[in-house]
Order: structure tokens, then C-alpha cells, then sequence
């Protein structure tokens, strides 16, 4: 996946993505303290990029600091062919946490807004149920499938051997992709008396409406976070019959956060469509943060 940019698909992105219908939702604002508990899975997700063996020995830095006395059990990926990933136990919340590595948010939205990608069906023997008219796009697809199995047998395993009672699946960029995938993927191939919780950052849409629907039922549990003019998770365009599922909180400035109802459909303000109506108009800095002071990638493994 890594494909330029053609001057002709973004200017289609972005006029198709100023013509788009928009429907009305609403917000709600989030406390201070509903913002800080955020932070350790902003943690997670930062220390997804570090070195596998810092990540291993759980000394990432100020990302490993944070959250003393996680257990990582799985560390997986090259960083290349196939992004970093870890699983672990975090005593804590008595969960498994599954965090997945992003990657350069330029190639991404070179990816993201190239005409050269498609939605495709999900693999039925990961996603056993789902129907052909659930729908993702063909990279994320292909890459999730790379890791998933080993990381359901890592999951289950630790949820037996620790009598862990929920499962958090969290990523940046095309982490968070991935980590979106991975939520219904656990849904799906768990016991019910599983808890599925999802935290995701500067995310990409994933899949059509139908997968959105289907995540909204299966994964009600599910937290987006977008930073202010970020422009990754305007991508790709709707008018390509992509949708992004429930769970939007849109930073509109440090200290200032709303979650906003729905899905993929704002015409509020304070949400990121009309933050950011096109690509022309967002921030690509903005993607890698601050979410309420921590930036999130490679550079910021210390």
C-alpha cells in the first residue's frame, strides 16, 4: 500500500466530499475528567510504534511509564510488510490490550485518496456470519488477515489463563484501522461474556455502511478520536461508499473535546466533517496530535 497521490483523486475527494449530503446530529461536550481517562489508551496506542524489543520488556518510555505493571505476552509485525503489534494482560482492568502500529500519515493519505483501491468482502473464515454486502477496503482487509488469527490465539489464551473479562483493541492511523477490524473480528470470535471495548485514533474509514452498521450492533463499545483538523479520517471519501461507524470525539482544541451522536453524517460544527470539509482545508500535523498532550508515532517513542 503505498501509492502516490494523483492530483486528479484528490480534487475529486475533495469536491465529492463538499457535495455529499450531510445530516444533522448532535454533541455533547466532554469534562475534564472524561478527556483524561482517555490517556491511557493514548499511551497504548504511542507506544505501538516503539522498537519490539523496548515494547517486549516494557521499557518504551514515557508510553511504558504510564501504565506500570502491563504484562506484554505477544510483540509481532516487522514494522514493513506488517505493522508492529502487541498483546498483552493489563492486570488494571483485568483485559487483554491489542494495540496496533500506524504508520507515515503522508503515505497513508497517498494511499487513502489514490483511486487505486476498492472495497472487498471480509474473509467469512474470520468473520464467520458476515455477509457480502459487508464491505472494507482491500488493503485494511488484506492486512488485518496477515495477523489475525495469531493474535485470536494469543487473546484467548491469556483470557484462560488470567480470567480476563474484556478485550480493548486500540491503534493510530492504520493502527487504528486495524484495531477497528480487530474489534468486530473479537466479536465475533469470542464468547459473548466478553466485554469488546475499541479506541482508536486519526482513523481512515474502514469499510461501507453495512460494516459500519454491523459494528455499531456488535461493538457498541467503540471510541473514535479525532484531532482537530486532522484530514486522515476524512478519508476516503463518502462518495466512494465508505462510512465510518458510531463513536466520533472530535479535540477541538487542547482541553476542549465533544463526542459527537451518529455516524458518519455531521453537518455540526464542532465535528470533523465540518472541521475539515476537504483535504485541502485539514492539517496533517494534526494527526499525530497532541490528544490532550501526547502525540502519537515514531518520533515520540522516548
Amino acid at each position: 500500500m503505498r501509492l502516490f497521490t494523483t492530483a486528479f483523486s484528490v480534487l475529486a475527494l475533495a469536491a465529492a466530499t463538499l457535495a455529499a449530503p450531510l445530516a444533522e446530529r448532535s454533541v455533547t461536550a466532554l469534562s475534564s475528567s472524561q478527556l483524561s481517562a482517555f490517556a491511557p489508551f493514548t499511551q497504548f496506542a504511542r507506544a505501538a510504534y516503539c522498537p519490539s524489543d523496548k515494547v517486549k520488556n516494557w521499557s518504551c518510555g514515557q508510553a511504558c511509564n504510564a501504565l506500570p505493571g502491563f504484562q506484554p505476552t505477544l510483540i509481532g509485525g516487522d514494522g514493513n510488510a506488517v505493522q508492529l503489534f502487541f498483546v498483552g494482560y493489563w492486570p488494571q482492568q483485568n483485559s487483554v490490550v491489542v494495540a496496533h502500529q500506524g504508520t507515515d500519515p503522508t503515505a497513508l493519505l497517498s494511499d487513502l485518496t489514490d483511486v487505486n483501491f476498492f472495497l472487498t468482502d471480509l474473509d467469512t473464515k474470520l468473520f464467520p456470519g458476515v455477509t457480502h454486502a459487508v464491505q472494507v477496503h482491500n488493503g485494511f482487509g488484506a492486512e488485518h488477515a496477515l495477523t489475525a488469527a495469531t493474535i485470536l490465539a494469543e487473546t484467548k489464551r491469556i483470557i484462560a489463563d488470567k480470567g480476563a473479562t474484556q478485550v480493548m483493541l486500540i491503534g493510530h492511523s492504520l493502527g487504528g484501522a486495524l484495531a477497528e477490524l480487530d474489534s468486530l473480528f473479537m466479536a465475533l470470535n469470542l464468547p459473548s461474556s466478553i466485554h469488546v471495548k475499541a479506541v482508536t485514533y486519526g482513523t481512515p474509514r474502514v469499510g461501507n455502511p453495512q460494516f459500519a452498521a454491523l459494528l455499531d450492533s456488535k461493538v457498541p463499545d467503540f471510541v473514535r478520536i479525532n484531532n482537530e483538523a486532522d484530514l486522515v479520517p476524512i478519508v476516503p471519501g463518502r462518495f466512494l461508499g465508505f462510512q465510518h461507524p458510531h463513536g466520533e470525539i472530535h479535540i477541538v482544541s487542547p482541553g476542549n473535546a465533544v463526542a459527537c451522536s451518529g455516524d458518519d453524517n455531521a453537518d455540526e460544527s464542532q465535528c470533523t466533517i465540518k472541521t475539515v470539509p476537504n483535504v485541502f482545508e485539514g492539517d496533517i500535523i494534526n494527526h499525530l496530535g497532541p490528544y490532550e498532550g501526547i502525540f502519537i508515532g515514531t518520533i515520540f517513542c522516548n
